[in-house]
C-alpha cells in the first residue's frame, strides 16, 4: 500500500486534541473521515504529535497508507474539499509519497513549538483565542534568561501533566527563546507580542504550556530566577507554577532526516 505524508494546518479551538475518541470530534477522526469519503475504504492517520485541546498546528505531519497510488496533488484537493465542506478549520497543505518505513511520529527528529503571549492592557478582539491575553507588564528578557536553564536534558516531572503516560519524564530540550516578535506590536498598536519558542525531539504531556506559564511568573515578578529553577528541581507537579491556556500554543514544525 502507498504511504502519504501530509503537513496540515488546523485551529484546534473545536476539537478535543489530535487523538481520535469516543464522543468527542478530534482532528484526527475528521481528516480520516475526509480521506475515506474520496479513497473509499477505512484509513488510519498517524500524526507527529498529539496535539492537546484547543491547540493549533502550522506545521503538523502526518501519515496515510492509501489502497491504491493517487496523486499527491488530487489528495490535496479531495480531503481539502471534502474538509471545507463540513466546515472543519483544517487544512491539508502538502501531500508527498514516502518510503513505507517513514512513520510520522517515531520518524522524526525534531519539533517545534511555538507559544503566542500578547502582553497589552486591552482585551484581545481578533487576536482571541490565538494568543494568550496577559494585562500586566512582563520582564521578556528575565524570562528568557529562566528559560535557559531548561535547555538541556532534564527530568520534567514538574512540568508534566498527572495524566501523561510516558514512560520517563525526562527530555531534552535542545533550544527555548523568550522574545518579542520582530518588527510587531500588539493589535491596536499598544502592547507586545512575546514568542516563546522550544524545540526537542519530543515533549510530555501539557510540557510546553506548563513550562511557558511558569516563566510568565517569572516575568511578572512573582518568582525569581532561582524559584523557577528550584520549580524544576522539585520535579514534582505540585511545584508547577500556572498552566498557559492551550490556544497560544502551536505546532509549527516537525523535522526528519
Amino acid at each position: 500500500m502507498p504511504r502519504y505524508k501530509l503537513t496540515l494546518e488546523y485551529d484546534g479551538m473545536p476539537y478535543f486534541g489530535w487523538q481520535r475518541q469516543a464522543d468527542v470530534i478530534s482532528v484526527q477522526q475528521a481528516l480520516e473521515e475526509a480521506v475515506e469519503q474520496f479513497a473509499q475504504h477505512k484509513v488510519t492517520m498517524l500524526g507527529a504529535g498529539r496535539t492537546d485541546a484547543g491547540v493549533h498546528a502550522v506545521g503538523q505531519v502526518a501519515h496515510v497508507d492509501l489502497e491504491k497510488s493517487w496523486k499527491t496533488e488530487k489528495i490535496v484537493e479531495a480531503a481539502n474539499g471534502l474538509l471545507r465542506f463540513k466546515e472543519h478549520p483544517i487544512a491539508v497543505v502538502g501531500a508527498e509519497l514516502v518510503d513505507e518505513e517513514f512513520d510520522a511520529r517515531f520518524s522524526a527528529v525534531q519539533r517545534h513549538y511555538r507559544y503566542r503571549l500578547i502582553n497589552r492592557r486591552a482585551p484581545l478582539t481578533v487576536e482571541k483565542e490565538r494568543a494568550w491575553w496577559v494585562r500586566f507588564p512582563l520582564d521578556v528578557e528575565a524570562m528568557h534568561e529562566a528559560a535557559q536553564e531548561l535547555v538541556g536534558r532534564y527530568d520534567f516531572s514538574t512540568f508534566r501533566a498527572s495524566e501523561c503516560q510516558a514512560k520517563s519524564p525526562i527530555r531534552t530540550l535542545d533550544t527555548f527563546s523568550v522574545s518579542i516578535a520582530e518588527g510587531s506590536s500588539a493589535i491596536g498598536g499598544e502592547g507586545t507580542i512575546i514568542n516563546f519558542d522550544i524545540s526537542s525531539r519530543s515533549f510530555l504531556h501539557s510540557q510546553v504550556r506548563s513550562m511557558v506559564g511558569s516563566l510568565k511568573m517569572v516575568g511578572d515578578g512573582k518568582w525569581t530566577k532561582q524559584d523557577f529553577i528550584a520549580a524544576r528541581d522539585a520535579k514534582d507537579r505540585k511545584a508547577c507554577g500556572v498552566v498557559a491556556p492551550p490556544y497560544g500554543l502551536y505546532l509549527m514544525q516537525v523535522d526528519y532526516t
